[in-house]
């Protein structure tokens, strides 16, 4: 009886698990932003969801990682009725702004406020860690 040589099988496996490695970063990040640096304690999330995650880049576009189009930038109603719909069928789904650290605090605000419109209580901030410097 002849065998099956798996031996191509794995060579396939291996090139298929580097290229998602390599791509699974590049798919998080999305709309270009700067954000800022916080040393606060990242939030616990017990659920395995997606967080809900409204962009504001450095001219104050907005953008959600909900729905279509999700490079480009949302209307303010389309913001509310997108994270409405979400929030209805998914109530424990994590809310979170991801803005560039230039972006002026009126427009953070503004986007925290048409979260609020679409039913968001509770919003959490994207932010990059602190980087510890040595004491001398």
């Amino acid at each position: 009886m002849s065998e099956i040589n798996v031996v191509p099988y794995i060579d396939v496996m291996l090139v298929l698990l580097i290229i998602f490695m390599v791509t699974a970063p590049l798919l998080t990040q999305g709309i270009k932003v700067e954000l800022p640096k916080a040393g606060a304690e990242p939030i616990a999330d017990s659920s395995n969801q997606m967080p809900l995650i409204l962009s504001v880049d450095q001219s104050g576009n907005l953008f959600l990682n909900v729905g279509d189009n999700e490079d480009k930038p949302q209307s303010s109603q389309t913001i509310i009725d997108r994270t409405r719909a979400v929030l209805q069928s998914q109530p424990s789904t994590m809310v979170l702004v991801k803005a560039d650290r230039s972006v002026a605090y009126g427009n953070v605000v503004g986007a925290m406020v048409l979260l609020q419109q679409g039913g968001a209580k509770d919003i959490g901030f994207v932010t990059d860690p602190l980087e510890s410097y040595p004491i001398p």
